[in-house]
């Protein structure tokens, strides 16, 4: 269970950085970086393969930030 409650709290950081970017491949990328970073984070934390959590992760969060729009994660903008 606590495997579980990391790799999923450890996800929802992830998927909140990924609209980082103003292109699809700014975002893309971006998030490949950060989804690498938690999947390799995750599978130490956990005594997974490092390796294979980086490059799950970084698939993952290339393809999640790859399917964001700019308008989807804007922090910075303020909406009136």
């Amino acid at each position: 269970m606590r495997m579980l409650s990391i790799g999923l709290l450890t996800g929802v950081l992830a998927l909140g950085l990924t609209g980082c970017g103003t292109t699809t491949g700014e975002r893309a990328l971006s998030g490949a970086g950060l989804g690498a970073a938690a999947g390799a984070g995750t599978a130490a934390m956990t005594g997974g393969n490092m390796t294979k959590g980086a490059v799950i992760g970084g698939g993952l969060g290339a393809a999640v930030g790859a399917a964001t729009n700019r308008d989807d994660i804007d922090l910075g903008r303020r909406r009136r």
